[in-house]
């Protein structure tokens, strides 16, 4: 690697750094509580998606202590234990039975409130798949999750489906805390912000309509058995939640753009609406950078979440599969890089957050035997840049608001 690629990478490195620690979901937690009012009765807590330990553990900071809960979130995201709540993990993109149990807890908890009650539930990204009591049974569920993320929809189409099989979302789990209030703090990694789409709406009325529902069971050909779920609009919700939503891609996008600028690159926000296919956004940013090379020291920000069509057995994620497109584009290019990253810190079903690339990526993976355009067929993005050293890990984050995507000219 030249002096102008470590370089590039360090660069990429430290805006990776300022962006997550500045939408860690400490300071939307804390702001949303600062007056949260305790009532006059008992106040549970409950904590669901991937940034649910370290949301619980900003709201123990602010209230002190409550009188019980629990904590649902991804494999490997417990950071220590976190009491009176008690804290499970479950599996994620795929729900398992650990989360079924987890969410079994969840209800437990809630069960018998009165008026004075209290029930405070945070939400993250994530939450759909940890939280989760099956209408249907949950080997069916499972195949039919892994079914639809393969097939390219997207996350509101998928939410939608969720919410017509589950006894939890769609605002069904603050039906199960009635008669108690019932006040949401969440955030954000749906691009719209619609809080009844982050972690399925548990607390939130389903706003897909029937004619809604019943297209997109037809669009992704669900088994017959499950259509009578998509018939009829959504139940109507009994207990409404209060509900402040707090952190998102915006303000992702935004501290990227300051840690690029601090690093001395003329800086734009190109999207914080990114949602096409994956390859196809990687290969347009690759051509976009082309075109631009001779402009030096400049960096393009973009956020958002793509998606990916399966049709290999290989194995990746929707940003390294970006990273790696774009790397067939810009090769031979001394002076440009590019990466992409779920800002959680997992990409995918992997254990990378996301890739690195750069000119030289193409030709070393030419070195090792492999070609990119076979790589992608494949969807095996993470065997090309693990081979390309292009592989990004930062660990479970404490934090979700979608993907970020930064491309750095010198």
């Amino acid at each position: 690697m030249s002096g102008e690629q470590t370089s590039l990478r360090q660069d990429c490195m430290r805006v990776i750094g300022a962006s997550i620690a500045a939408v860690l979901p400490d300071a939307v937690v804390k702001r949303a509580l600062r007056k949260f009012p305790r009532g006059k009765g008992k106040l549970v807590l409950i904590s669901v998606g991937k940034a649910a330990w370290r949301m619980a553990h900003a709201a123990m900071d602010v209230l002190g202590t409550v009188d019980g809960g629990v904590v649902i979130t991804k494999y490997g995201h417990l950071l220590g234990p976190l009491p009176p709540l008690i804290c499970y993990e479950a599996g994620h993109p795929i729900p398992d039975e650990k989360g079924v149990a987890a969410t079994e807890a969840a209800i437990a908890a809630v069960r018998g409130l009165t008026a004075e009650d209290t029930v405070l539930v945070l939400l993250s990204g994530g939450g759909s798949a940890v939280f989760e009591r099956p209408l249907i049974p949950l080997r069916e569920l499972r195949r039919l999750t892994e079914d639809l993320l393969a097939s390219g929809a997207d996350i509101h189409e998928i939410n939608a489906v969720r919410k017509r099989l589950s006894a939890v979302k769609g605002g069904k789990f603050a039906a199960l805390c009635a008669p108690a209030r019932v006040v949401t703090v969440a955030l954000s990694d749906v691009l719209s912000g619609d809080p009844s789409d982050i972690a399925s709406g548990p607390t939130c009325a389903d706003r897909t309509t029937a004619e809604e529902a019943q297209a997109i069971a037809n669009r992704y050909h669900l088994p017959a058995a499950l259509l009578p779920y998509f018939t009829g609009e959504a139940e109507k919700l009994e207990n409404a939640s209060e509900v402040v939503v707090g952190g998102s891609v915006k303000e992702l996008v935004r501290a990227a753009a300051s840690a690029c600028r601090s690093l001395g690159y003329k800086t734009e926000i190109l999207s914080d609406h990114l949602s096409c296919e994956a390859r196809v956004a990687g290969r347009h940013l690759g051509n976009f950078l082309r075109a631009h090379a001779g402009e030096h020291g400049h960096a393009y920000v973009l956020g958002g979440e793509c998606v990916v069509h399966v049709t290999g057995r290989g194995r990746g994620g929707r940003n390294q599969e970006l990273a790696l497109a774009a790397a067939d584009v810009i090769a031979g290019l001394s002076n440009v890089a590019l990466f992409s990253i779920g800002s959680d810190g997992t990409d995918g079903p992997t254990d990378a957050a996301g890739g690195y690339v750069d000119g030289q990526t193409r030709a070393t993976l030419a070195r090792a035997g492999l070609k990119i355009d076979a790589l992608l067929r494949e969807n095996d993005s993470y065997r090309g840049l693990n081979a390309a050293d292009g592989l990004l890990f930062t660990g479970p984050t404490g934090t979700n608001v979608n993907d970020l995507t930064v491309a750095l000219i010198r």
